[in-house]
């Protein structure tokens, strides 16, 4: 898969061979979506509004930390969100609930972040509409649902979508699978409500009209062995420290890091990775500093040296603004 992902940053030969493929993915997905646009193919219409986050790339752009943005941000405002999502990386087909001691092996490590940060219900499973379905059957107070990632899982009807894109990434080479990072076409960007670029902006090279900017920012670690300790960065100085990440941009995380004064070991890992204590056991000792979403899948087996860094993201206020109202005009549960 890393060599993958390296062939879809540049054109290279390879992409004799790779980009055939792609053509035909391209194909088969603008036809699907097509066929839910004609009618051809029904779509499970929920009885709340259905917010779905997604993106366009292949990998992460920052989608889980605009889900908690979400709910937050909705709740505060007097909804009642639940979230779903696919739980990749997880073994569970669905629906199955997700709790603050789930885990990840079987729920994935996004949704178990979600149901310990949210504080709304979480239930995931390979078939978006029937988890909504579920979780609404199981928590009737739910007027709004919230899925995370499922752009293309168009069997589950929405009313709102957004696209997340890596502000430094972008779209690679721009090519669709396999041949390049893209699901679907850069022009989709254009039949979206929103799109949030994390950590960036997409202009002047594109015109769109809904572009919103978002970051995440963060200097505060807790503990994995005992969250109850906590500690900023100056309270790593000239000490041997190691900084893993298994997301979509592990740069973005070392960034953060240097840009908090930080000197450390980078280790990059796969997007969702299993870790194991062998894969994190440093001769020297060094404190490891990780993210959150490495954090869930870490907590069984750390020591004192583990510390996570907790981000949120940063949104700007025109976007909340554009929520509100797009919930406002859809027809069904009102909430002011």
């Amino acid at each position: 898969m890393h060599w993958l992902q390296r062939q879809w940053l540049r054109l290279t030969p390879w992409h004799v061979v790779l980009l055939p493929l792609g053509i035909l993915f391209a194909f088969v997905a603008t036809s699907r979506r097509t066929f839910y646009r004609l009618g051809l193919l029904r779509a499970v219409r929920l009885p709340v509004p259905v917010i779905v986050v997604g993106n366009i790339n292949a990998g992460g752009t920052g989608k889980t930390p605009l889900v908690l943005w979400l709910a937050g941000f909705l709740r505060q405002r007097g909804y009642h969100p639940g979230i779903i999502s696919r739980g990749y990386g997880g073994r569970a087909d669905g629906p199955v609930p997700v709790g603050g001691g789930s885990d990840p092996a079987e729920v994935g490590d996004e949704p178990l972040l979600l149901a310990k940060k949210s504080a709304c219900p979480v239930w995931v499973g390979r078939d978006r509409a029937a988890v909504a379905l579920a979780l609404l059957q199981a928590h009737p107070e739910c007027d709004v649902v919230v899925s995370d990632d499922g752009l293309q899982h168009y069997r589950l009807g929405r009313d709102v979508e957004i696209v997340v894109v890596d502000g430094e990434r972008r779209f690679g080479n721009a090519l669709p699978q396999p041949a390049g990072p893209l699901r679907e076409s850069v022009a989709r960007l254009h039949t979206v409500d929103a799109v949030v670029v994390n950590g960036g902006s997409l202009r002047p090279e594109f015109s769109l009209r809904n572009e919103f900017e978002m970051h995440l920012q963060g200097g505060m670690f807790y503990n994995l062995r005992n969250p109850e300790l906590h500690a900023v960065a100056a309270d790593f100085l000239g000490k041997k420290l190691h900084a893993v990440a298994g997301i979509g941009n592990p740069q973005r995380f070392f960034t953060h890091l240097r840009g908090l004064g930080l000197a450390f070991d980078e280790h990059a890992f796969p997007d969702h990775y299993a870790y194991r204590p062998q894969d994190l056991d440093y001769d020297d000792g060094g404190m490891l500093l990780m993210t959150e979403k490495d954090a869930v899948k870490c907590t069984g087996f750390a020591d004192g040296r583990y510390w996570f860094l907790a981000v949120e993201a940063v949104v700007a206020p025109a976007f909340g603004q554009m929520i509100v109202q797009k919930l406002r005009n859809i027809d069904g549960p009102q909430t002011a």
